[in-house]
């Protein structure tokens, strides 16, 4: 986080850095509160390269055995742009190279985890193991004691990429 502050500190001076040359170039004829106004669009074009390449920073940061099983996009009212062009604020990973078989009530089923992923001011990661019954679709997170969440029981559709890379391996 204190790269990123420091980038975009930087992309603040250096955009006031060309107004200023600007401003003298123009033999003062630009008026001086363009330094301050180039300031802050350069400060604010960072931060948004910033948030719309957040994710794909993040993929080349994960290991070969993962694969993005799901993404989130939004967009926020503070930033009305994003409604046009939606940021991905979340996306769920799976670790491929950890998917096991395992035997639970007569039936094969798979176990593996997903990781999920939060952007926020400082970002978020969180996992859990899950077990998938191809033949039910049926998705189920499991507790750290080992118990399943039968609460949290849902449906996942055959052509859900994440179904895909876990039942295509059977």
């Amino acid at each position: 986080m204190i790269w990123h502050l420091l980038a975009l500190a930087v992309a603040g001076l250096g955009a006031a850095g060309i107004a200023a040359t600007l401003r003298s170039l123009s033999g003062k004829r630009l008026p001086k509160w363009i330094i301050p106004i180039f300031a802050g669009a350069g400060m604010l074009s960072y931060q948004i390269y910033y948030e719309y390449n957040w994710f794909e920073h993040k993929q080349t940061q994960l290991p070969e055995a993962s694969q993005v099983v799901e993404i989130e996009q939004e967009g926020v009212f503070w930033r009305p742009w994003t409604f046009m062009f939606p940021m991905t604020v979340g996306f769920t990973v799976l670790d491929t190279g950890n998917i096991s078989q395992v035997e639970r009530e007569g039936q094969s089923i798979s176990q593996f985890i997903l990781y999920k992923f939060d952007k926020e001011y400082v970002d978020l990661v969180s996992h859990q193991t899950h077990l998938l019954n191809c033949s039910t679709q049926e998705l189920v997170p499991m507790a750290e004691d080992g118990s399943l969440r039968v609460t949290a029981l849902r449906r996942v559709e055959r052509d859900a990429p994440l179904y895909q890379a876990v039942c295509a391996a059977n």
